[in-house]
């Protein structure tokens, strides 16, 4: 199936490994040229001569921190200077560090607001001049199956990407006449440097070894298995593609099943 991204751009955040870069292998095998950013500059070049190397579309690095917003505004700027505009944005950050309420003070609230929910807000009012002009666009937030179904010690996480969905379904009403839409996908467990660092950090807690994490994690989920970061490009791909043009406002959960909520 043609998604019909041929001739589209794409800046996908957090590209360099895991989530983000799974997404724009994804774009770039649909023929999307694409843009990736993160902090590591070194990490950040090597994911983007990869994917450049693997055909199909040309992919650019550009360094950028999510929690700064002066990094936020040059990073688009530099997009659209080597790309010629942006037509998709795929918003992805770090999660902030597990702990509960208690473990938690003002610094590490705000410190989580501007990694996870400030970045979106930012790099959503970044683009979206260059979408305009180029006659719409699609935005994919990258959240968390917990905003379906909160994870125990989680607790700044699914704050603060649940406020991530209240935006994106606000903007999907106000971006309409625009021709922007605007969608969240929502992971489970995937095969991704950050869950490892959770895993580990729960064995820790309960004084066993992460194997055993993973055992029961992979248990809880009804396909047998943890998805891959191909598995989620190429929804994320299809969702921001003319392939999926009359969705917008949804938030998609791609967890194999494990969430339990009626909704998707």
């Amino acid at each position: 199936m043609d998604l019909g991204l041929g001739g589209k751009t794409a800046w996908v955040l957090g590209g360099s490994s895991g989530l983000g870069r799974g997404s724009a292998e994804a774009l770039a095998r649909e023929r999307c040229d694409v843009a990736i950013s993160a902090r590591d500059e070194t990490r950040l070049n090597e994911a983007a001569g990869a994917i450049s190397a693997a055909g199909g579309a040309r992919c650019v690095a550009v360094p950028t921190d999510v929690a700064d917003a002066v990094s936020i505004t040059a990073g688009a700027e530099r997009v659209e200077a080597a790309l010629g505009g942006i037509d998709i944005l795929v918003a992805n950050s770090a999660g902030p560090p597990p702990g509960s309420f208690d473990d938690n003070d003002d610094n590490s609230l705000f410190a989580a607001f501007d990694l996870v929910t400030a970045s979106a807000w930012r790099l959503a009012k970044a683009v979206l001049p260059s979408m305009r002009s180029r006659g719409g666009g699609a935005i994919v937030f990258i959240t968390s199956s917990s905003t379906k179904e909160v994870i125990d010690g989680l607790l700044l996480s699914n704050m603060m990407r649940a406020a991530v969905v209240g935006m994106a379904k606000t903007l999907s009403r106000e971006l309409a006449s625009d021709n922007v839409r605007v969608v969240c996908v929502a992971p489970g467990y995937h095969e991704t440097p950050r869950v490892e660092v959770l895993e580990r950090a729960r064995a820790a807690t309960r004084g066993v070894a992460p194997e055993e994490i993973r055992s029961e994690s992979t248990a809880s989920i009804p396909l047998g298995r943890f998805g891959s970061p191909a598995d989620f490009g190429r929804a994320v791909a299809f969702l921001a593609s003319p392939a999926a043009a009359h969705i917008t406002g949804a938030t998609v959960t791609i967890d194999g099943g494990a969430c339990r909520t009626i909704t998707a």
